[in-house]
């Protein structure tokens, strides 16, 4: 094996080792095995006392992309001695694939424990790629080398951390839902939240979630106020929670749980107990290994659901956690103290909180956010956002199907929707088309959009709303990860659904469905479809749901479907 530099990652005791594996150069340290797990797939376990490593390379050969959960640009190969990335519970997740050419796996894998210490790369003398991953006594990973479509691969990865769980998803987590942030900002009231979620509700959004500002009447943003967790801005909450509730409209709200902010009250209780200063912020991020700091911050956090009736959280800035634990200056536990960890630590204060609400009310929501997706977490969840990308489709079309690949069963959401108010409505569907494989949040003034904005938003979430089983949890297919996913499928029991964002023919092959949904948001409107027989039904509609066109049309013809910017062409086959 051609010695590769490596001037970020750690060494291991006593070296690294051959296994037999096919096609795949394989190497641990320590006490190496390896098991067949399916044809293609192969589980492989170091132990030994301190880091063990088990590094794997395979001929860089037809690649395009290298994937992974986090945000990151398109089409990228890093080099083999490119920086690590560290993934623990509160940050990432130790999944990867490595894919070539007709979105084939040429290699995917992923580590049993979540606190791992991944490589990647091309090794520049040999044209081949490594994987590399790295842990404390004892590491499991499962490489899958099978060449199938790569969303299989990882499906059945996540798959595999989730042997064994048993989540609790509400159904109101996967309906769409209304948040305020892009559109208040901070700046929130009683008023102002109902009169959003009334004509929100009339649009098909079930959910609120009313974000930073609630608990301050300071308006210019920054964190000095967290820690308190007082409805400053919120007066008579319980009273508002229930009109809310009225609507038939339920209620999340906002937390950044890491931070105490100087000018809290709670500073000055238990501030001595912090990880990190977070200067530029007004706030240090809380030490989760002391119980103090935890027993109150669940206490705080549970008030929402206990006694204001709210119906969960957004729990925020997670990963802070784990950042600030990776500073040099990070202070020991001390006096107090009951965790090892500061990963420890996040893991009981987050169970505590689980705890509390769910007590109060069995269908409490938490809402995560990208990049703290991994399944160590997964027990203390019921949603997964995609990271802040205000006004980018594209961008957050790729977070939310990179975060869908990655999150199991637990429903993803989009990155709040906003626009121009001047946004055609065209463009307004798009927006939605684009983020159509997860759970959409919109953050615009409702009141303020025209009726050809409303019309679309009301009709785009039609369609989320009455095909969520396969679009949510479908088999997910997306093309291209180098390109930024130009097309994306979803396949349920008898419905396919197709989202186009090029111009791309779409594959109508196969017996298996009943319907077959064409989300167009290209530019270009003429719809060719492959690979089928037989006739069926086609409505087309525009992305205000205007009917364009109705009747049969022939599946194996040449001719091209018009279907316009934003709209969405349906075929029934009997």
């Amino acid at each position: 094996m051609t010695e590769v530099w490596e001037p970020h990652a750690p060494t291991t005791a006593g070296g690294l080792r051959p296994l037999p594996a096919e096609g795949l150069d394989l190497r641990v340290s320590g006490n190496g095995t390896t098991r067949a797990v399916a044809e293609g797939v192969l589980e492989v376990t170091a132990a030994g006392a301190g880091d063990v490593r088990i590094e794997w390379r395979l001929p860089c050969v037809d690649a395009t992309a290298l994937w992974t959960p986090e945000p990151r640009g398109t089409g990228w190969l890093p080099a083999s001695w490119s920086a690590p990335r560290r993934t623990g519970p509160a940050l990432g997740a130790p999944i990867a694939a490595l894919v070539g050419t007709g979105d084939v796996a040429l290699c995917a894998f992923a580590a049993g424990r979540p606190d791992v210490l991944v490589g990647a790369g091309v090794v520049e003398e040999t044209g081949e790629f490594r994987f590399w991953a790295q842990a404390a006594d004892r590491l499991t990973v499962r490489i899958d080398t099978s060449r199938r479509h790569f969303g299989r691969a990882l499906a059945d990865l996540a798959a595999w951390w989730g042997e064994g769980l048993t989540l609790d998803i509400p159904e109101a987590a996967r309906r769409p839902a209304y948040s305020t942030w892009y559109s208040m900002h901070q700046d929130v009231s009683p008023e102002g939240v109902e009169f959003q979620a009334a004509l929100g509700k009339e649009l098909g959004m079930d959910v609120v979630i009313v974000d930073d500002g609630w608990m301050t009447a300071d308006r210019t943003r920054g964190y000095a106020h967290c820690g308190d967790w007082e409805p400053v801005s919120l007066p008579g909450t319980a009273d508002h929670v229930q009109r809310v509730h009225d609507l038939g409209v339920r209620y999340l709200l906002w937390y950044a749980l890491p931070f105490i902010g100087k000018d809290s009250a709670a500073y000055r209780r238990i501030g001595h107990h912090a990880l990190a200063d977070v200067p530029h912020m007004g706030a240090v991020v809380a030490d989760p290994r002391h119980p103090e700091v935890r027993a109150f911050l669940t206490d705080r956090l549970a008030r929402a659901v206990e006694e204001w009736g709210m119906d969960g959280l957004k729990i925020d800035f997670v990963d802070w956690f784990a950042r600030a634990a990776e500073r040099e200056d990070v202070p020991e536990a001390g006096p107090g103290a009951d965790c090892a960890s500061v990963d420890e630590g996040v893991e009981r204060l987050l169970a505590a909180v689980r705890d509390r609400i769910t007590a109060a009310n069995p269908e409490a929501m938490i809402e995560h956010r990208q990049p703290y997706v991994g399944p160590g977490l997964w027990p203390f969840v019921t949603m997964i956002r995609a990271t802040d990308c205000p006004l980018s489709p594209q961008e957050n079309r790729q977070r939310t199907i990179d975060v869908r690949l990655a999150a199991g069963p637990v429903p993803v959401h989009a990155d709040m929707l906003m626009w121009h108010s001047a946004e055609p409505p065209e463009q307004v569907a798009c927006h939605l088309i684009n983020v159509l494989f997860s759970v959409p949040q919109i953050s615009v003034d409702l009141a303020a959009q025209s009726e050809g904005q409303r019309e679309a938003i009301a009709f785009w979430l039609g369609v989320f709303r009455e095909h969520a089983a396969t679009l949510q949890l479908g088999e997910l297919l997306p093309a291209r990860p180098d390109l930024g996913y130009p097309m994306v499928v979803a396949r349920g029991a008898d419905t396919v659904v197709v989202a186009r964002y090029a111009a791309l023919p779409v594959d109508a092959s196969g017996d298996g469905w009943r319907t077959l949904l064409v989300a167009n948001a290209d530019t270009d409107p003429d719809v060719r479809l492959t690979g089928a027989h037989g006739a069926a039904t086609a409505t087309v509609r525009d992305a205000r749901g205007r009917v364009l066109r109705q009747g049969e049309v022939d599946l194996g013809g040449a001719e091209a479907i018009p279907v316009p910017r934003g709209g969405l062409l349906t075929l029934h086959r009997r």
